[in-house]
């Protein structure tokens, strides 16, 4: 059974960075498609990043960004260590949410890139970021 582990979240100041990362298990498994969306209180889950890679382990065919993480945040994968990580840099107190990684097994340039939420079939449970004005 894959499961996803995520770790990183906390309390920063705006302005502020701050490193998610997401373990996924069993070492075996390859998800061609990885993803973080995030949840703030009152609203509905959005997708922040996606990664795709479909030609195995240690290249990546593309990523993706929400308009307004674009130039602050980075996601990326290290295969080595079954591990997707989300760079946040510049917090913003709009940022403050709860993120969520999530993996899918297969890889389409418009569910996983454009970050549909139905196209991910394994989802970590959350780790909390709050972003202080």
């Amino acid at each position: 059974q894959v499961q996803l582990l995520e770790r990183g979240g906390g309390s920063v100041q705006a302005g502020g960075s701050l490193t998610l990362q997401c373990v996924y298990f069993p070492f075996a498994f390859f998800p061609e498609c990885v993803a973080w969306f995030r949840q703030a209180p009152g609203k509905e889950r959005v997708g922040v990043a996606a990664l795709g890679a479909t030609r195995g382990r240690g290249v990546n065919d593309g990523s993706n960004y929400a308009d307004s993480v674009k130039g602050r945040f980075s996601i990326a994968r290290d295969d080595s260590k079954n591990t997707v990580i989300l760079q946040m840099n510049d917090l913003m107190y709009e940022d403050t949410a709860m993120y969520y990684c999530a993996v899918a097994p297969s890889f389409s340039d418009s569910s996983c890139l454009g970050m549909d939420s139905r196209h991910f079939n394994i989802w970590g449970h959350g780790t909390q970021v709050t972003v202080s004005p």
